[in-house]
Formats: C-alpha cells, sequence, structure tokens
C-alpha cells in the first residue's frame, strides 16, 4: 500500500469545482479538500455524507430546555417560593408564562454551547494543538486537493495538470 498523496494547488473555486467532479468521475479518492473560505456545493460535489448536525442541535436544545425547566422549578417553587406580583407561587404551570423567556434563552445557550464543544471535539482541535494546514497558501488564496496516488503516478499527474492546476505535487506520508 502506497504512502504517497498528490497535492493539487489551484487559484479559482470554479476551477476547482471542476476538477473535484472530474477527480470523482475519473473514480479517484479525494483524501480532503482545503480552501479559505467555504465553497458552496463543494460538499456535494466530493460526495460527502449529509452531517447529522441539526439533530444534534436539537437535543441539545431539549437539554436546555430541561434544565431550564428543572431550575426554575427548584428555584422559584420548591426551594424559596414567594408570591411577586400576586402570582401563585405553589404551582409551576401556572407562573410559567412568566418563565418562557429563561426558557428560550437557556435553550438557546445549551444549543449554542453544546455545538461548539462539539465541533471542537469532533474536529480534534485541541488547545495547543499544531495545524495540520499542509500549504500555507491555502489560509490565502489557494485551494488544494489532497488525492490518494494510487497506480501510475505520472499518468495522475498529468490528469490533474489538466484538470486547470497551478501546482502538483507528489508527497510522502507519515
Amino acid at each position: 500500500m502506497s504512502n504517497k498523496v498528490i497535492h493539487v494547488l489551484y487559484n479559482d473555486d470554479d476551477i476547482l469545482m471542476d476538477a473535484v467532479k472530474q477527480t470523482r468521475a475519473a473514480h479517484h479518492h479525494i483524501e480532503e479538500v482545503y480552501t479559505p473560505f467555504p465553497v458552496h456545493g463543494l460538499d456535494k460535489a466530493m460526495g460527502l455524507a449529509p452531517t447529522r448536525i441539526a439533530i444534534a442541535s436539537f437535543l441539545y436544545g431539549l437539554v436546555g430546555l430541561s434544565v431550564a425547566t428543572t431550575m426554575m422549578r427548584y428555584m422559584m417553587i420548591i426551594d424559596w417560593p414567594q408570591d411577586i406580583g400576586g402570582k401563585p407561587s405553589f404551582s409551576y404551570i401556572e407562573n410559567m408564562p412568566a418563565f418562557v423567556p429563561v426558557m428560550f434563552e437557556m435553550t438557546v445557550f445549551f444549543a449554542a454551547h453544546l455545538m461548539v464543544i462539539t465541533f471542537y471535539l469532533r474536529s480534534k482541535l485541541w488547545p495547543f494543538k499544531d495545524a495540520e494546514n499542509p500549504d500555507v497558501r491555502t489560509t490565502d488564496d489557494h485551494f488544494l486537493m489532497e488525492v490518494a496516488a494510487h497506480g501510475d503516478v505520472d499518468k495522475l499527474i498529468s490528469f490533474f495538470e489538466n484538470t486547470g492546476a497551478v501546482e502538483v505535487k507528489v508527497i510522502e506520508k507519515h
């Protein structure tokens, strides 16, 4: 098994999109694509599976709503009930309209913060982690497609040069 990958650099996102489609049509495996900004439709062109981020966000929001409901019931009804503005302090249901803003804010708070934590864990972005960007130009104005090198490497290099690549390099992966 070869540990070689081909780094193909492009300087235009439209050319990159066409190259990704040609590469997939030629049945070459794209390891990763590095871009300086999000490219609309790149995930579909690469054939990536749809994300489950909406489901995770909904579940995190439910956790926030549950924490808010439990917290308000305990604090306002069980622990220290007070008669504020004539509202009865013995029933959570009768006081719920006053608690709606707190429930909303806690739902948004939990969903947002847990999504950020999930993103960092899923992306393996730990504090003080070294960058894994293979070429510093991809943070400025170039696009890099990393393709597994199988078979005739010279044929692959000429294939990628014909897709409009600015630069093609063969890299030995560790």
